[in-house]
C-alpha cells in the first residue's frame, strides 16, 4: 500500500497557554513550536519562531562579523603553519591580506552608509514630531516607536562602525608584523651566496 504521511501534533504557546493541534492554524505559523509524531509520541522537530526585521538585520550583521573573524582565523592559520611553503614571494602573501582588507573595508563602508542614512531618517522623524508638537497635535504611538527603533539601530550601527574601524587599524599592525616575520624567515632560509658559488664551481661536468 502507499505510505501515508506520518500524523503530527503541533504544540505552541498562546497567551501563556500550551496549545496542541493536529493542524497548524495560520496565526501560529510564525510562532515557536514543537512537532510531535502521533505514532511514536516523540518530538520530531523544534521550529523557531519567525525573526522580526530587526532580528534579521542583526543576524545579517553577525554573519558579516563571523566572515571577518573567519577570514582572520584562516589567514593566521595559513601564515603560521607554513608561511614559507605557502608563499614563495611577499606579493603572494600580500594577496591574502588584500582579501581581508577588502572584507573589513567593505564592512566599514556599509556601516558608514547605514549610520548616515539612519541619522538622516532620524532627523526627519524628529522634525515631524517637533512640528506636530508645535502645532498642538499629539505624536502618534507609531511615530514615537519609529523614532525609538531608528535611534537604537543608529547606536548599534555606530558601534559596528567603530568595531570595524578598530579591526582595520589592528589589521595594519598585524600585517606589518607578519611581513617582518616573513622577511626574517625568508632571509634565514636563503643560502649564503658565497656557499652557492662554491657549490657551483665544484659541480661535475
Amino acid at each position: 500500500g502507499s505510505a501515508t504521511p506520518a500524523k503530527k501534533l503541533y504544540c505552541w504557546n498562546e497567551n501563556g497557554q500550551r496549545v496542541c493541534s493536529d493542524a497548524l492554524p495560520a496565526d501560529a505559523v510564525n510562532r515557536a513550536r514543537d512537532e510531535i509524531s502521533v505514532k511514536s509520541g516523540l518530538r520530531t522537530a523544534e521550529v523557531e519562531r519567525a525573526l522580526t526585521d530587526e532580528e534579521r538585520a542583526q543576524a545579517a550583521e553577525e554573519e558579516v562579523q563571523r566572515k571577518v573573524d573567519q577570514a582572520t582565523a584562516d589567514t593566521r592559520r595559513r601564515t603560521d603553519q607554513a608561511m614559507l611553503a605557502s608563499y614563495e614571494t611577499e606579493e603572494a602573501l600580500n594577496r591574502v591580506f588584500n582579501e581581508r582588507i577588502s572584507i573589513v573595508d567593505n564592512s566599514i563602508r556599509t556601516a558608514r552608509y547605514n549610520v548616515t542614512s539612519l541619522r538622516e531618517g532620524l532627523v526627519s522623524l524628529l522634525q515631524t514630531a517637533g512640528d506636530r508638537e508645535l502645532s498642538g497635535q499629539p505624536i502618534s504611538t507609531e511615530l514615537a516607536a519609529n523614532i525609538s527603533k531608528r535611534h537604537r539601530e543608529l547606536v548599534r550601527q555606530r558601534q559596528l562602525q567603530a568595531s570595524f574601524e578598530n579591526q582595520r587599524a589592528e589589521l595594519d599592525v598585524e600585517i606589518a608584523d607578519i611581513i617582518r616575520r616573513y622577511r626574517d624567515l625568508k632571509a634565514a632560509a636563503t643560502p649564503d651566496p658565497a656557499a652557492v658559488a662554491q657549490t657551483e664551481t665544484t659541480k661535475p661536468e
